[in-house]
């Protein structure tokens, strides 16, 4: 089931994206076209949007895991991690790290993170935004396991969101601006595995979330499980995915 299901808005994407380190865009669905630095991946497209079944104090059991505040004026939010080193179970392995506004209590998502994706056998690591209910759109530059990212979300007012997201390791920025009807009602930081298969790592560590620039935990959010992962407790803005 979905929490608190309204109709969905229709979604209104466009506007423009701007890459810091190089020339690139989004692989699919972009404003700007230039040539990348180099080959980008295949994707099949996976719809990663809004939290499904929730039980209880505890939401167990969806393809979210991390934290989610909920209220309403969420106005920002952004966080670091650093990409594990996954091990592919099957080839529908599937999984991503981002942070967020809306999808919890709202039918859209306005996300950024990356994604590993098993459906070749071997983890392959792209960076993505989505403004959920539209299709994910991936960037070309490269991503490793390993790499630290910073990301953010950011609606300036009415429709406008600004998502960004930072490979430190490897030096490069992309950032967009796309518009959608959003709700502005829950933030946060998370997992997810659309396919609900996640392949396997050992730990992942989200740091430094923050929501309208105040720590995350002063805005009390609620842990949530997501298939064999659990978190760690939240501590001035940090805490870790780990094996339940």
């Amino acid at each position: 089931m979905r929490i608190n299901s309204p109709i969905r808005p229709r979604a209104r994407r466009s506007s423009t994206s701007r890459r810091s380190s190089s020339s690139s865009s989004a692989t699919s669905g972009g404003t700007a076209a230039h040539a990348p630095t180099h080959t980008a991946p295949t994707h099949t497209a996976h719809a990663y949007g809004t939290h499904h079944y929730g039980h209880g104090a505890r939401y167990d059991g969806g393809v979210w895991g991390g934290y989610v505040a909920q209220g309403n004026g969420f106005q920002s939010v952004s966080g670091s991690w650093t990409m594990p080193t996954v091990q592919c179970n099957t080839s529908n392995d599937l999984f991503a790290p981002w942070v967020g506004i809306d999808g919890y209590g709202s039918q859209t998502v306005e996300q950024t993170g990356v994604q590993v994706d098993c459906s070749s056998g071997s983890p392959a690591y792209s960076a993505w935004y989505e403004m959920y209910p539209a299709p994910p759109q991936y960037f070309s530059d490269p991503v490793d396991a390993g790499d630290s990212f910073t990301a953010s979300v950011v609606n300036s007012g009415g429709s406008d969101y600004t998502l960004q997201i930072t490979d430190n390791t490897k030096g490069w920025t992309e950032t967009t601006t796309q518009q959608l009807n959003g709700q502005n009602v829950s933030a946060e930081a998370v997992i997810e595995s659309p396919s609900q298969s996640y392949p396997s790592f050992s730990r992942l560590d989200f740091s430094g979330v923050t929501v309208n620039g105040q720590v995350f935990d002063s805005y009390g959010p609620q842990a949530i499980n997501s298939g064999p992962y659990t978190e760690t407790s939240l501590s001035n803005g940090s805490f870790a995915i780990v094996p339940a």
